[in-house]
């Protein structure tokens, strides 16, 4: 069994040190699978895993001189096994190498990536347990709509956070797959058996049918998956900046001690981690599509994908790891202001609970058509005025009184009426 190359950081599997152990790690992988099956004597193998090392200075010096990256590294590991090298990458094609290491990395990087999801995933799980019960006013198109918790906002994040944890499982089965299948995937050099053992033994499944490249709807499905967590990560910082504006401040990011918002406003406490957040989602995003246009590659193979791809996939992976940890950060450290919640919800006499006023002169026999209209008449009234009371409008209201007694009338201003079942949501959540 080949011996696994991990690492802590997301930086460090994408350096070049580190790509070029996997490299190493796939040829003697294919070796040992060659000498199992009796192509290569069993003594080569072990001389070649012996003293098989590199200097990565000198592949690119190599590379300079030769033009071809693969053709560089192969030749600064012959310098160091010897006669013993004419067996590695025997029968292979660069790409049977490079798709396969590639492979390694991606399935490395999304073991740390799955990692941190967790740690986001408990941190929005904890802020939704802590304000289950914390009543703020829900909004559509901006707009107050009615009364929700900040638990059940957060209830959202993880449910979007699960589903996310979902496709990164699928997605380490999708991209954990090698080719050892020769120039056009045919084998003509090569048994399948090769491509076998090796794969199992790197922790890698064959790909069902190559051409010279593993396809690459593979690795658009990948950086698609990246881009949609990066896009989730976006709609909570964008919540964050908008719960965080002044005239809202409902909820804001925590500023350190010695912290400065502005190099002139000394009172500036701005939202510069999901305004941050926000820009690092636009550019996982265009990996995405740079990896979708990638896959129309011509006939067995061409090499336009690969200089997209030794950009796309470590700036992709970086970023989207740094995005987790940033945004793990910002939900556990929020500031949270309930007071502020109660007071916004209550703006302008509670005009938030027009439908409950609705539904209960329905409920009392007034056509719906006539109901909305008083109701409406109300609301409008109080809306955006600063003495603007629609509760006071609502109480003097003979059309509405003659219908609902005081306690009845009360009653639709009740906040909890609205969450009486959110309850479900939670258990299906486990919060």
């Amino acid at each position: 069994m080949i011996e696994r190359y991990t690492l802590p950081e997301m930086g460090e599997l994408w350096t070049e040190t580190y790509k070029l152990k996997t490299w190493l790690q796939v040829e003697i992988a294919v070796c040992e699978a060659q000498a199992e099956l009796g192509y290569i004597p069993v003594e080569a193998v072990e001389e070649i895993k012996a003293k098989a090392r590199f200097d990565p200075q000198r592949v690119l010096e190599i590379e300079k001189e030769v033009k071809h990256d693969v053709i560089a590294f192969l030749t600064n590991v012959n310098e160091y096994v010897g006669d013993a090298g004419r067996y590695i990458h025997l029968g292979l094609t660069s790409s049977d190498m490079l798709d396969t290491a590639l492979a390694l990395q991606l399935v490395a990087s999304l073991d740390v990536l799955m990692e941190r999801l967790e740690a986001l995933i408990q941190a929005i799980r904890y802020q939704a347990q802590q304000h289950r019960n914390t009543v703020m006013i829900g909004r559509s198109h901006g707009i107050h709509a009615e009364p929700i918790t900040f638990g059940f906002k957060l209830a959202g994040w993880l449910a979007e956070v699960l589903r996310h944890r979902d496709r990164l499982c699928r997605q380490k089965r999708s991209i954990a797959v090698g080719k050892i299948s020769g120039a056009v995937g045919t084998y003509a050099n090569v048994d399948p058996r090769v491509e076998a053992i090796a794969c199992q033994n790197l922790g890698l499944e064959p790909d069902t049918a190559s051409t010279q490249v593993i396809s690459r709807d593979r690795h658009a499905d990948f950086l698609n998956a990246l881009a949609l967590l990066a896009a989730s990560i976006e709609r909570f910082a964008v919540e964050i900046r908008n719960l965080q504006r002044t005239d809202v401040l409902e909820v804001e990011e925590f500023f350190s001690k010695g912290q400065k918002g502005s190099s002139a406003m000394p009172h500036k406490r701005n939202p510069i981690r999901s305004e941050r957040l926000t820009g690092m989602a636009r550019l996982v995003r265009s990996y995405a599509v740079a990896g979708l246009e990638n896959v129309a590659l011509w006939h067995e193979r061409d090499i336009s994908h690969s200089s997209v791809e030794r950009v796309a996939f470590p700036d992709a992976c970086i970023l989207t790891h740094f995005m987790l940890v940033e945004m793990t950060e910002l939900v556990k450290n929020l500031l949270v202001y309930p007071e502020n919640m109660q007071r916004n919800m209550n703006l302008y006499g509670g005009v938030v609970f027009s439908q409950r006023v609705l539904l209960a002169l329905v409920e009392k026999g007034v056509r719906r058509e006539d109901a909305y209209a008083i109701v409406q008449s109300c609301a409008h009234q109080a809306w955006n005025r600063p003495d603007g009371n629609f509760h006071d409008l609502i109480s003097h209201n003979s059309q509405v009184t003659e219908h609902l007694s005081p306690a009845e009338l009360e009653a639709c201003f009740d906040p909890q009426e609205h969450l009486k079942h959110l309850d479900q949501i939670y258990q299906r959540l486990g919060i």
